[in-house]
């Protein structure tokens, strides 16, 4: 069986984030059955093949083609090219009834940030796309050339959180009257004036924040993810989740908590708490002041752990 990885892996296509915190929380048997929702460069699948004897298996999830680049080639590993909303059909498929534990590390990668073709950040003049799948669907250019004004504001209020986001959309909705918007630089152009400077860096990423949730259905996709999830772990496995911002951390808190998304507690007779989990760590897991600044990105990393009962 062959455990190295393919020669041409990209090195800094992204660094894990919580990466021991999260495998550990997996709690790995040598024989388990793994899956790796958000595959990306490879870095969390690495770490839970090494912990796998022969019998091990896993299975890693990413609908972007560059992650394809990554593929570990071991013989315990199978890579799927999906959005990870299909979890429950591709376990089918691949003849898995249930799985020992999940991980999921949401949000954007390094290796997207990074790409200005790809046009995820403000630092780069490119193509305004976001697609994490480029096979099709809306682009970040089309959502903000022909969504109603109304529409675009929600979605910056729901997604970004954005006080503005009615005078957002108001002077995009101008703007694209004259011309179609269609590069990061002619975005940036029209949006840039509503932010004070003090804070411009960290509003922009609002902006851009909601641009590609909406662009990839993302808070729709979680929710599918989180419910398939929670069938497709067997008694005693876990679910391990690391989250960016307070919409996505949110619902992983709820299913935990609750069961459901929307964190409606249910009861029994007696007013015990219908729940399918245990809670593992009842406070959230964040990353120590040494990975935060070899990684930045991770400043704002939340792991929670559950336990399937």
């Amino acid at each position: 069986m062959r455990t190295e990885t393919m020669n041409r892996i990209e090195p800094t296509y992204h660094v894990p984030v919580l990466l021991k915190e999260s495998v550990d929380g997996m709690n790995i048997r040598p024989d388990g059955i793994y899956a790796d929702m958000t595959f990306g460069g490879g870095g969390h699948s690495r770490e839970i093949l090494s912990r796998l004897g022969s019998n091990g298996r896993l299975l890693g999830f990413d609908q972007d083609e560059d992650a394809e680049k990554n593929i570990v080639d071991d013989s315990r590993f199978t890579f799927v090219r999906s959005n990870f909303r299909f979890l429950h059909n591709f376990l089918r498929y691949h003849g898995i009834g249930q799985v020992d534990a999940i991980l999921a590390d949401l949000g954007v990668s390094s290796h997207h940030l990074d790409d200005s073709e790809r046009g995820f950040s403000f630092r780069f003049e490119g193509a305004l796309d976001m697609r994490m799948n480029k096979r099709g669907g809306y682009t970040a250019a089309d959502i903000v050339n022909t969504y109603d004004e109304e529409r675009l504001a929600n979605i910056f209020y729901l997604y970004g959180e954005l006080k503005n986001s009615r005078k957002l959309a108001s002077v995009i909705s101008k703007a694209r009257n004259a011309q179609p918007i269609r590069t990061t630089g002619e975005f940036l152009e029209i949006v840039k004036p509503l932010f004070g400077r003090e804070r411009e860096k960290k509003e922009l990423a609002k902006v851009f924040q909601a641009l590609r949730i909406e662009v990839n259905q993302e808070m729709e996709a979680l929710k599918e993810m989180l419910y398939a999830a929670t069938t497709a772990l067997k008694p005693g496995g876990r679910l391990v989740v690391i989250t960016y911002h307070s919409l996505e951390d949110r619902m992983v808190k709820n299913i935990m908590k609750t069961g459901n998304v929307e964190g409606k507690a249910e009861t029994d007779f007696f007013g015990n708490l219908q729940t399918p989990y245990r809670l593992v760590n009842n406070k959230v897991i964040v990353p120590d002041r040494d990975e935060i600044e070899r990684n930045p990105r991770s400043r704002s990393a939340k792991l929670r752990i559950a336990e399937k009962i």
